[in-house]
């Protein structure tokens, strides 16, 4: 109902604007007319409005700009006429582009430093508030383990106390549901390989981790 008075609202600007010299030519006038005042009016709804109604809006643009083009094809002197319409063309789409970029939905939030912390250690939206590892299993434990302990590697040397806390946090989290991994199926492999990554990730989470202290430490001090 709304999308009919909206339309029927917009309609009621579009008039019928010359009278040509036969009932064809008038109509096919007409017809052009109708369209550029179209676009004109619709130009002057408030956004809000048409955002409810914006697919029927759209849609009856595109029927009366289908009708012009075909009008032209009616005018003995059409030059004027195709003028208008590909000027009103140009006006629509151009409104169209601004119209979309209002009624886009906001980007969602960035996410909080822990959470892209989360996101570099696991994968993205793999661990979020719940600190659930249920997904975690005996066919993806080593994998995850390897990913955890890489990118610590990699990213040492930019993390600050707080975000050593957190890597300890989750490492421990990870390490008890390999607990229960182990009795659904861990390979004597895979756990030979995840017992190399935990030798290597222990010296350099206690080693790092003094280093962001101290460095805190001197900085607060300054």
């Amino acid at each position: 109902m709304k999308s009919i008075q909206l339309l029927s609202g917009i309609a009621v600007i579009v008039l019928s604007f010359t009278s040509c010299k036969d009932e064809k030519q008038e109509k096919a006038q007409k017809t052009v007319d109708s369209y550029v005042a179209y676009v004109d009016s619709v130009k002057n709804v408030a956004a809000e409005d048409l955002k409810a109604d914006w697919k029927s809006v759209d849609a009856e643009y595109d029927k009366r700009a289908q009708e012009a083009e075909l009008a032209l094809a009616d005018l003995k002197d059409k030059t004027a006429a195709t003028e208008k319409v590909n000027t009103s063309k140009i006006k629509y789409e151009e409104f169209k582009k601004e119209m979309s970029a209002v009624f886009a939905p906001p980007p969602p939030p960035a996410p909080s430093p822990k959470q892209q912390l989360r996101n570099a250690l696991f994968g993205e939206g793999k661990i979020g508030d719940d600190m659930s590892f249920s997904w975690v299993n005996a066919q993806n434990i080593h994998s995850v383990y390897q990913q955890f302990v890489h990118t610590v590697e990699n990213n040492k040397d930019r993390y600050s106390r707080e975000d050593w806390d957190e890597i300890k946090l989750l490492y421990e989290a990870l390490d008890s549901r390999k607990n229960t991994v182990e009795k659904e199926g861990l390979t004597a492999e895979d756990n030979r390989k995840i017992a190399g990554l935990k030798i290597k990730f222990a010296p350099m989470y206690t080693v790092n981790r003094m280093g962001a202290k101290s460095e805190e430490n001197r900085d607060a001090k300054k």
